[in-house]
């Protein structure tokens, strides 16, 4: 089988044995080595996970096809506390948010929808980045590489995940969205990649107008509320307002304090 036809679902049929095969198969086909493995059923629908590195760089194996991304806010209720704190905080702070929780979520949220994508290899590790946004596909170029698309973001961070957060629909208590201490956006993915550890690490994506992963610390910084400084961990969270940020002269300026997540196609 081409890795081209390694689809998501075929990638969680599969059996250990068969599944191995096709990660060492994306090793030799990229000059890397499969140096992490793990595949048990009990990881739940997701049984396996590869990371193989390749010129000392971890890159997780992401299988693609037809697969669901963005986030439906039709079958979605806040909880008393998301709510408490939008109404308490946010809007209570004159920051000028919508009074409608949902319309604002409507806003930063991409919506549901089906794409289909190709099975890629991206890195466990987003990297700063070395120049202005505008710059960062043809600086991965030079290296084989490129930026992921906001659906290959998505579909990378959420793995089949339908909740708001990779982990859940809510934040966990007692900890917080940057700096150290306990808590599941500290964890890696399913995939083996690590996402959202911090609101301050956000990555750019090949569509300048989708940002992810992080908001650069505006919400906390800006005293915005909880659920707010822990929205931009978001699976589907693109922060329209940082990418519009990122394409004015301050922006640019400000491209090392911003990451990109690098790319491996496979064929």
């Amino acid at each position: 089988m081409s890795l081209t036809a390694l689809t998501f679902d075929r990638w969680c049929a599969f059996d250990p044995a068969t599944a191995r095969s096709r990660a060492e198969e994306a090793a030799r086909q990229v000059g890397g080595t499969l140096a992490e493995w793990e595949s048990d059923p009990a990881r739940g629908r997701i049984p396996h996970r590869a990371v193989i590195e390749r010129d000392g760089q971890g890159f997780a194996l992401i299988p693609g096809g037809e697969v669901r991304v963005g986030f439906d806010l039709t079958t979605w209720s806040p909880t008393a506390e998301q709510l408490r704190s939008y109404r308490e905080e946010s809007i209570a702070g004159g920051f000028g948010f919508d009074a409608d929780l949902l319309v604002h979520l409507a806003g930063v949220l991409t919506p549901r929808r089906t794409v289909t994508l190709p099975t890629v290899l991206m890195a466990v590790e987003a990297e700063a980045l070395s120049g202005v946004p505008a710059e960062a596909a043809s600086v991965l170029a030079a290296r084989g590489l490129r930026p992921p698309t906001p659906d290959e973001w998505e579909h990378a961070c959420g793995a089949g995940a339908e909740t708001l957060f990779r982990w859940g629909d809510t934040y966990p208590a007692g900890s917080s969205p940057y700096g150290e201490g306990p808590g599941p956006h500290h964890l890696p993915n399913a995939f083996g990649l690590r996402f959202g550890y911090s609101v301050y690490e956000a990555e750019v994506t090949s569509d300048p107008g989708h940002v992810h992963g992080g908001d650069g610390g505006e919400a906390a910084c800006g005293g915005y509320g909880t659920f707010l400084t822990w929205l931009p961990m978001a699976t589907a969270n693109h922060n329209p307002g940082l990418a519009e940020f990122l394409r004015e002269p301050d922006g640019e300026d400000s491209y090392e304090d911003f990451f990109v997540r690098p790319v491996v196609e496979l064929r």
